[in-house]
């Protein structure tokens, strides 16, 4: 017997993909007041030395694609391009998204910023964040007067 988690909205989800044309732009797509129309999927992971976060962001080009450090939030933005229109064929349908995306998260105080390295490679950007060295901290004794 397979055992499959159960995920409750999935149905819902279904549901909303199936429509979307009526409830809006379906998953993954949103259209906000900062004006971003797709959301790229982000995994992070953590070793020992550092944080990793990779993005998945298919047919983006590292020339589109910026990230800023600001008050321990790290953000990542860029826009997906359309490579070409296709005068000559009917699409029958599109299901990737394109325009503008932001992402931002929340970085621990234990990084160290000026090591921070970005690399895209085959539609993933992977951003690695080193940890800055533990440093021993030595009791003081305070006297009591």
């Amino acid at each position: 017997m397979n055992v499959t988690r159960w995920e409750p909205f999935r149905e819902f989800d279904q549901m909303l993909r199936d429509y979307s044309p009526f409830f809006g732009r379906g998953r993954g797509l949103r259209r906000g007041a900062y004006g971003m129309d797709w959301t790229p999927l982000a995994d992070i992971s953590e070793t020992d030395k550092e944080y990793v976060i990779k993005a998945d962001l298919p047919e983006v080009k590292k020339e589109d694609v910026k990230i800023s450090l600001d008050n321990g939030v790290i953000t990542v933005t860029g826009e997906r391009r359309r490579e070409k229109e296709y005068k000559e064929e009917n699409e029958i349908r599109v299901e990737t998204s394109y325009g503008k995306f932001s992402r931002s998260f929340a970085l621990p105080d234990d990084i160290d910023t000026e090591g921070i390295q970005a690399e895209s490679k085959d539609g993933v950007l992977r951003v690695r964040i080193p940890k800055k060295e533990p440093t021993q901290r030595k009791p003081v004794s305070i006297e009591v007067k």
